[in-house]
């Protein structure tokens, strides 16, 4: 399968990628748009001279929510098996 070649401008500076679907590209796409708004906002907020500097806090800021995220779900799932445990002791019990 063919690789797609796509351009994706982040903080004004073009880079050439290879993607392997469309559905990949979109992605991509979509992360560029979100990483220059982030971008936009730094540099409108904060006294940030530095590009590298603006595009370090961006990745953190991403890492973070990636990492809150999975924090988030694994407490989920184990609230969820907690609670399947309690419902078979409860049906165990109830059946003997």
């Amino acid at each position: 399968m063919e690789k797609l070649k796509i351009n994706i401008i982040i903080a004004g500076r073009n880079y050439p990628l290879s993607v392997n679907n469309t559905k990949e590209e979109e992605g991509m796409r979509k992360a560029a748009i979100a990483i220059n708004k982030l971008i936009a906002r730094f540099e409108q907020n904060y006294a940030v001279s530095d590009k590298q500097d603006v595009l370090a806090m961006c990745a953190l800021q991403f890492a973070s929510k990636l990492e809150i995220s999975s924090l988030e779900k694994n407490a989920t799932q184990t609230e969820a098996i907690n609670k399947i445990k309690e419902l078979t002791n409860l049906v165990q019990a109830h059946l003997k």
